[in-house]
């Protein structure tokens, strides 16, 4: 058989959004899977679910249910012969999950196969009154985090990302109102595409001034970062994709001009302790999956039409269109990104490829999607494009950890428990809902660059209204016990 025609394509696309009333229970995830798997088979226009060999699912955290691949192949017409469920919910698992299904028509072992993924974080709050969603993120963050990350407040995403954003914002030169100008001209944008997204689960279009406004609707999560410029977990959402071998989608009848084409994509990581990385001003394993995407499918920047800049706190997306040189004002997501588009935790990517490839049916062109997982841990990045490549690429070795590793720099040894002086890396604050920080935590390197935690009481008024109005990366400052064990950090040297 010619490898040409196991290429692997996109058939079919679902996506759901689930928006129960105040006295409607709402769908459960198994139950948005597939629903977004029924979905995609009418868009493919043929009866394919009986027919999958293979099936990849996105794993999720609303509903307690640590066989969900099972619940969901038991309620399809028949059981694909091949079922993955990825290790958990990350942002990085449908495009693995793609790039898999992709290696697998590739080699001829399979036929169909579908990737489905859904959250109902919605309907878990409603049966647990109101709780549901709060405890199954906590849940899911806590369940990772280190005694030293733990103990100085370091447990969710909202406390670790704003790492990278103040690190960012001083090695790129930024003031703090040039990054968040920069950040309010992306999320404008995202919200921009989400208002033309019938999928999307926000579609009010908002200016940057409106991303930046600070008020009750717009408070302040985690410095610097409103609650417009975060994730938007609190969605009942699902999506899936059908993929076949180019013969048997022709076989089917699918017309030509609704195939959109899988390139190869490429995966790193970082170390899972996001305390013991080499920095927080860039990541290597993103920098990695880019370059080498981009290499594999022939492609560069200015041949890119769509991409999907994973969104889930804006440094993420700032550092992956640096390395792309993706202007700002363009767009950085075909769906809305995670604020607007929504965030179901891991599934995000799913609903983007569906997005993306729906606009390469309608345009010929060429799109990268740029996933991320974890705490910046995860990287996977892939191609979608209309047209067919000149030679099949798969089965192809997604991994390029061993290039990320050369990109990498020394990562510093971290201490326990340091007192003594010594320099701001990056910090995080964390606000409450009335608006006023909880505290904050200094992430800084001794005199002779070991990495050590240091925190700021919600009291120290003064050190806290420094960090959110000066520039503290790079400023001395001492290390010193406090009564709960932990060290408290004091300007000056």
């Amino acid at each position: 058989m010619n490898r040409q025609e196991l290429l692997p394509v996109i058939i079919g696309i679902g996506q759901i959004n689930d928006r129960p009333s105040a006295d409607e229970p709402g769908l459960d995830s198994a139950s948005l899977m597939l629903a977004a798997l029924a979905i995609a088979e009418r868009d493919a226009g043929v009866p394919l679910l009986g027919r999958l060999d293979w099936l990849g699912i996105e794993n999720q955290i609303s509903c307690p249910d640590p066989a969900i691949d099972e619940t969901v192949t038991r309620n399809l017409p028949s059981r694909p012969a091949h079922v993955r469920l990825t290790e958990d919910a990350s942002g990085h698992g449908p495009v693995e999950l793609l790039n898999r299904a992709a290696n697998a028509i590739g080699r001829g072992e399979v036929r169909l196969a579908a990737i489905t993924g859904g959250e109902a974080l919605r309907t878990a709050a409603k049966r647990a009154a109101g709780g549901g969603m709060a405890n199954a993120l906590a849940a899911a963050a806590e369940a990772g985090a280190t005694k030293l990350a733990w103990r100085y407040g370091l447990v969710t995403p909202a406390d670790v990302y704003p790492l990278y954003e103040n690190a960012t914002r001083a090695a790129w030169g930024q003031t703090l109102a040039e990054a968040q100008d920069e950040t309010a001209l992306i999320w404008s944008g995202l919200s921009r595409t989400a208002a033309d997204n019938p999928y999307a689960w926000l579609c009010t279009p908002l200016t940057p001034h409106d991303i930046l406004a600070e008020g009750l609707a717009n408070r302040m999560i985690s410095f610097p970062y409103t609650k417009l410029m975060v994730a938007n977990s609190a969605v009942n959402q699902g999506a899936a994709l059908i993929l076949a071998s180019q013969e048997t989608a022709l076989a089917l009848g699918i017309p030509t001009e609704r195939l959109v084409f899988v390139g190869p994509g490429a995966a790193a990581h970082e170390p899972a302790d996001f305390l013991r990385r080499d920095g927080f001003t860039g990541s290597a394993s993103l920098n990695a999956s880019i370059d080498r995407a981009l290499a594999l499918n022939g492609l560069v920047t200015g041949l890119l039409d769509h991409v999907e800049l994973y969104s889930c706190f804006p440094c993420v997306p700032k550092m992956a269109r640096r390395r792309l040189g993706w202007p700002a004002d363009r767009p950085a997501s075909v769906y809305g990104g995670l604020t607007f588009g929504g965030g179901p935790i891991g599934n995000c990517m799913t609903h983007a490829a569906a997005a993306m490839a729906e606009k390469l049916r309608a345009a010929p062109g060429n799109g990268l999607i740029v996933a991320n997982g974890g705490y910046a841990t995860h990287n996977h990045t892939i191609a979608l494009t209309s047209t067919a490549p000149a030679i099949n690429p798969f089965p192809q070795d997604f991994n390029v950890q061993a290039t990320a590793d050369t990109l990498r720099g020394p990562i510093p040894t971290l201490l326990d428990d340091y007192t003594g002086p010594g320099t701001v890396e990056s910090f995080t604050m964390p606000f409450g809902r009335e608006g006023k920080p909880l505290g904050a935590t200094i992430v800084a390197r001794t005199p002779e660059g070991a990495r050590f935690l240091a925190a700021v009481p919600g009291d120290d008024l003064g050190v806290l209204d420094w960090l959110t109005r000066a520039d503290p990366v790079g400023s001395a400052g001492q290390a010193q016990p406090m009564a709960d064990g932990r060290q408290r950090w004091v300007r000056g040297g």
